[in-house]
C-alpha cells in the first residue's frame, strides 16, 4: 500500500511540475501586460509609426542635425537611454516620442532668438534604434535594425535558433503608448526598432 501511495504522489508531483513549465512558457511570469498591435502585421513596404515622416524618435537612434551656415552646429548625435538629445549651445532636448521635423522645430526653437536669428535646421535619422533579441537563440543580443524585418529574420541574425526553441508562438516587447507591452507575434510579424523579440523555450 505505501508503494502505490508513494508512485500517486510521484505522479502528483510530476503533474505539478508540468504545469508549472507549461505556464512559465507561456510567460506566465512575466507581468508586462500583453496587448493586440496591429503593426506586426504590416505588409512590405508599409511602416506605420516606422515610416520617414513620421518615424517616432527613442533611446539610442543616431540623429543628423543640420543647421545652415553653423558647421559646428552641425554633426550626428545619439539620442541617450531616455530619448534625450546634448545639443551644443542649447544643451538637452527630450526628443523621446518626437518625429524627426518635431525635433527640428524644437531645436530651432531654443537656438532663436539667444544664439541665431531665425535658423534652419533639418534632422534625419541616421540609423535606427537596435532591436534585441533574447531567449533560446545562439547569439542573445541587439543587433542593427533594417526595413521589413520579422521575428524569423531577427532569430536568423542572432544566430538561429537552439534546440529547445519553441518556434510556433513568440512574444515581442515594445513601447507602446509610453509603456513596455508584450504582443503575441509569429515568424512573419515585422519588428519595429527597439522591439525585444523573445523565444521562449519548448517543453514537449
Amino acid at each position: 500500500m505505501s508503494d502505490c501511495r508513494l508512485s500517486l504522489a510521484s505522479l502528483v508531483r510530476c503533474g505539478l511540475a508540468l504545469a508549472f513549465l507549461a505556464l512559465a512558457a507561456c510567460g506566465y511570469n512575466d507581468p508586462t501586460p500583453i496587448v493586440a498591435d496591429d503593426s506586426l502585421n504590416l505588409v512590405p513596404g508599409h511602416h506605420g509609426r516606422g515610416g520617414a515622416d513620421d518615424y517616432t524618435l527613442g533611446p539610442n537612434d543616431r540623429m543628423r542635425v543640420i543647421v545652415y551656415g553653423q558647421p559646428n552646429l552641425t554633426g550626428e548625435f545619439v539620442l541617450d537611454g531616455n530619448g534625450v538629445l546634448s545639443f551644443p549651445l542649447i544643451g538637452n532636448v527630450n526628443a523621446n516620442g518626437m518625429t524627426p521635423t518635431q525635433l527640428q522645430h524644437a531645436i530651432a526653437a531654443k537656438l532663436d532668438p539667444d544664439y541665431l536669428h531665425n535658423p534652419s535646421v533639418s534632422v534625419e535619422v541616421a540609423s535606427r534604434r537596435p532591436f534585441y533579441v533574447v531567449g533560446e537563440v545562439q547569439k542573445p543580443g541587439s543587433y542593427p535594425y533594417v526595413t521589413d524585418l520579422t521575428v524569423l529574420d531577427a532569430i536568423a541574425t542572432a544566430g538561429g535558433e537552439t534546440y529547445r526553441a519553441n518556434m510556433s508562438t513568440f512574444y515581442i516587447k515594445r513601447e507602446k503608448d509610453g509603456r513596455i507591452v508584450r504582443v503575441a507575434a509569429t515568424q512573419e510579424s515585422r519588428l519595429q526598432p527597439g522591439d525585444t523579440v523573445m523565444v521562449r523555450e519548448r517543453y514537449f
